[in-house]
């Protein structure tokens, strides 16, 4: 991979050429997840799952969501065990605890926090969950795979960890909000208020994206890096056709309500 001088201070060398495959390989595959939901080749679930008479099989949406988080969530847990972090390395200690508590926090959502009124297709949700496993299974492997190496000159993992706590108070609060839309097991969508809602109807997204930015500068890895943007353009893309869904289902959506970008996009 050509070096960057700016790039060289910030993160750490490529340990492999196989990692710098799979980094690439992971930009790719984002690239195209996100160009699909763009064009409305969207992953089947919440709103976006189709209900036309095209065969498909489908599960409920709890079972799909913990289906979603809970390999990757295990990951991080196995990791602890697998790939002890050497005494006083406290950025690779971070990385497996960010990683685990983020994917634990969703299934405790899945669990406790969200209302689901429909179900998701079997194959989007096999493609989610291999993405979020090897996703979080690769950014560890890979940051054990940095020790020893020589530490990038800039170091930003405490700036990260604390974009990681804002990104997931933030995902929580928003998630939070859109559970209590719907009251004694209503099925009907509404349009969210509260929060960031009144800005960007996908703020949950936002932060989501804020957490993976934080796991980036934790890490302080090209994989990590790249995980990040390729989630942050899947979202953005994602936000938009949730806009445009929203737009279309009501007449009295709010027009200055933006995307995911609170007054720009």
């Amino acid at each position: 991979m050509m070096k960057i001088p700016v790039l060289e201070k910030v993160m750490f060398s490529e340990p492999s050429v196989w990692v710098t495959a799979t980094t690439v390989a992971t930009l790719i595959s984002t690239l195209y997840l996100g160009f699909g939901e763009i064009i409305g080749n969207h992953l089947q679930y919440s709103k976006f799952t189709n209900h036309s008479n095209k065969p498909s099989v489908k599960i409920s949406s709890k079972v799909g969501m913990l289906t979603l988080y809970t390999p990757a969530c295990l990951a991080g847990l196995v990791s602890f065990f697998l790939f002890p972090a050497p005494a006083g390395d406290l950025r690779f200690f971070l990385l497996k605890f960010a990683v685990t508590f983020h994917f634990f926090k969703r299934d405790l959502e899945v669990l406790f926090v969200h209302n689901y009124s429909g179900d998701m297709v079997l194959g989007s949700t096999i493609i989610i969950t291999l993405f979020y496993f090897s996703a979080a299974a690769g950014l560890i492997i890979v940051q054990y795979m940095t020790l020893g190496l020589p530490e990038p000159s800039i170091d930003t993992k405490y700036i990260g960890l604390i974009l990681y706590i804002l990104g997931i108070l933030g995902n929580f609060y928003h998630h939070t909000l859109l559970s209590k839309l719907r009251k004694n097991n209503e099925k009907v969508y509404k349009i969210p208020r509260g929060g960031l809602f009144d800005l960007v109807i996908c703020p949950h997204y936002l932060f989501e994206i804020i957490i993976f930015v934080g796991i980036s500068l934790i890490a302080q890895t090209p994989l990590a890096f790249a995980c990040t943007f390729g989630d942050a353009l899947y979202l953005i893309a994602r936000s938009y056709v949730t806009r445009k869904w929203y737009v279309n289902k009501f007449e009295d959506f709010p027009k200055e309500v933006k995307c995911v970008i609170p007054y720009v996009f």
